[in-house]
C-alpha cells in the first residue's frame, strides 16, 4: 500500500496499462520491494536520453521539462566522453596523490567566495548535507536544525530526519524546528524578508527552551520543496543574520538552485547576497555520474578535522572529478547560465500569458530555468487545487511532456528543464500545456 504524500505518484489500479508494462511493474515491486516510487498514473519506460529529450522502448520522444540531474542535457557528449576516457585509465579513491581531483578542486572553489575556503567530497547530496551537519555540529556544539515546512534535503536517516516533505511517516528529530517558507504569494503583507527572519528567532527561541542549543539554519535556494519562493532576492539576509546571532550556521544546500540553474548566478545563495558557513552540491555536478561535495569555511571543518578522519570510498573518486570538470567546462564554455537567463524569461513571458487566458493559473514564480507555477481553484481565495496539479501532470505526460509537482498542498507544477533548453523547446512546452489546460476546462 502506498501513501499520498510523493506528488504525481504512480498508484496502482487508477489506470488500465498494457500488459507488458503491468508485468514489469509487478517485476520492479518483486525485485525491489515497496519503498520504491513510480512517477505518473501512466509510468513511463525510458530506454535512451539525449539533450532535452527522452525516448521508450519504442522510439516514442518525450520532452524532460523536470529533470535537474541532467542539467546539461542527457548524455552530453563532451562529459560522456570524458568519463568513458577516463574510466579506461584510472578510477580510484582520495588516498592516492592525483591531480584530477585538485584541478577540479581549483577550478571549482574559484567559484565560490574566497572565504569558502575547503572542497570536500561525496557520491549525494544526502551524503553532503549529512556530512555539514556533522561539522556544523562539531563547531557549534549545537544539535538544533531549522528548516522550512516542506524541506528535502536527502535521505539517510540524520537528513530524513530534518527533510518534512517524505511526509507525516517519516518522524522530524526532536531537534528540529520548522518554519514557513517565504510565500510572497500568500503573505498578507508582502514583508516576506521580516516574516521569514520572525520565525527564524521563533525557532531559535523554542530550540533555547527545549535546551537545545542550535547549530544550522539549511535551505535550499529557491526552496523548491516548499513551491518554489524566488522573490525578491535577498529575503534571506535577515533570517541569516538571526541564525549567526544565535552561534548558529547558515547551510546554503545547492541541490537544486546551483550550477547555473538560477541564470544570474552561479549558485543560488549569490541572489540573496550572503556568503554561506556552508554549502552543500549534488545531482546536477556530474550530469547523472554520482559526485556532491560540501564546501565549507575553513575554521568550520578544521574543528571537525582535528578529532575525525573523513574517508567516502567513491567520493571524489577520479572519474567523478572527471565528470564534474566536464560539466564545469560545459557549463561555462556554451554560456549556460546565459541561456537559462534569456530562455527563463522568455518561458516565464509565455506562462504569465496563460495565465491571463487561464484563471486556474494563481502564480508564476521563478528564477532562470526554475520554475513553480501554483495552480489554484479560485484565485481571489488562492485555493489550492491538488486535484488538477496531478491532472496537468499526466495530462502532459500523455503529450510526452515530463513535468512534476510540488509544495505541501501538492498543487505548483515543478519545472526544471536542462540548461540547454530553447526558446523552441520552450515555444512546444507552452503549446502542449495550453492544450491540457484547454481540454481540462473543457472537461
Amino acid at each position: 500500500m502506498q501513501d499520498d504524500a510523493m506528488p504525481n505518484a504512480y498508484r496502482p489500479g487508477t489506470v488500465e496499462l498494457p500488459a507488458e508494462e503491468q508485468a514489469m511493474i509487478e517485476r520492479r515491486r518483486r525485485l525491489l520491494g515497496p519503498a520504491y516510487r513510480l512517477m505518473y498514473q501512466h509510468p513511463v519506460h525510458i530506454v535512451r536520453g539525449d539533450g532535452v529529450w527522452l525516448y521508450d522502448q519504442n522510439g516514442k520522444a518525450y520532452m524532460d521539462v523536470y529533470n535537474n540531474v541532467a542539467s546539461v542535457g542527457h548524455c552530453h557528449p563532451r562529459v560522456a566522453r570524458a568519463i568513458a576516457d577516463q574510466v579506461q585509465v584510472l578510477a580510484t579513491n582520495t588516498r592516492y596523490l592525483h591531480d584530477t581531483i585538485l584541478g577540479y578542486a581549483e577550478r571549482l572553489q574559484a567559484t565560490f567566495p574566497d572565504a569558502l575556503g575547503h572542497l570536500m567530497f561525496t557520491c549525494t547530496g544526502s551524503e553532503a548535507n549529512d556530512l555539514a551537519l556533522r561539522a556544523a555540529k562539531a563547531y557549534t556544539g549545537g544539535q538544533g536544525i531549522i528548516v522550512t515546512e516542506c524541506a528535502y534535503h536527502g535521505i539517510t536517516q540524520a537528513i530524513a530526519e530534518i527533510s518534512p516533505s517524505l511526509g507525516p511517516n517519516v518522524d522530524l528529530g526532536v531537534h528540529v524546528r520548522t518554519v514557513p517558507a517565504p510565500d510572497l504569494y500568500r503573505s498578507p503583507d508582502g514583508e516576506v524578508a521580516d516574516r521569514l527572519r520572525r520565525d527564524v528567532e521563533a525557532a531559535l527561541a523554542d530550540l533555547k527552551r527545549h535546551g537545545i542549543k542550535p547549530a544550522a539554519f539549511i535551505c535550499d535556494g529557491v526552496f523548491s520543496s516548499d513551491g518554489v519562493f524566488t522573490e525578491p532576492a535577498g529575503f534571506l539576509a535577515g533570517a541569516v543574520e538571526a541564525v549567526r546571532a544565535a552561534g548558529a550556521l547558515y547551510i546554503a544546500d545547492e541541490v537544486q538552485s546551483g550550477f547555473g540553474r538560477t541564470g544570474s548566478h552561479l549558485w543560488g545563495f549569490q541572489r540573496h547576497g550572503l556568503v554561506p558557513d556552508i554549502v552543500t552540491l549534488g545531482k546536477p555536478m556530474g550530469n547523472g555520474y554520482p559526485v556532491a561535495g560540501v564546501v565549507v569555511k575553513p575554521e568550520i571543518i578544521a574543528e571537525f578535522g582535528s578529532s575525525a578522519r573523513y574517508f567516502n570510498t567513491f567520493g571524489g573518486n577520479t572519474v567523478a572529478t572527471t565528470a564534474a570538470m566536464a560539466v564545469l567546462e560545459v557549463i561555462q564554455d556554451e554560456a549556460l547560465m546565459d541561456n537559462a537567463q534569456k530562455v527563463g524569461a522568455y518561458l516565464a513571458e509565455g506562462l504569465r500569458e496563460l495565465m491571463s487566458e487561464y484563471r486556474a493559473i494563481g502564480d508564476v514564480r521563478h528564477a532562470g530555468l526554475f520554475f513553480g507555477v501554483e495552480i489554484v481553484g479560485d484565485r481571489q481565495s488562492k485555493r489550492p487545487d491538488a486535484p488538477l496539479t496531478g491532472k496537468l501532470v499526466d495530462g502532459l505526460r500523455e503529450r510526452q511532456v515530463l513535468i512534476s509537482a510540488t509544495g505541501p498542498r501538492a498543487n505548483v507544477l515543478k519545472i526544471r528543464p536542462p540548461l540547454v533548453f530553447t526558446r523552441d523547446n520552450a515555444d512546444f512546452f507552452i503549446a502542449q500545456l495550453r492544450a491540457v489546460l484547454a481540454a481540462q476546462q473543457g472537461a
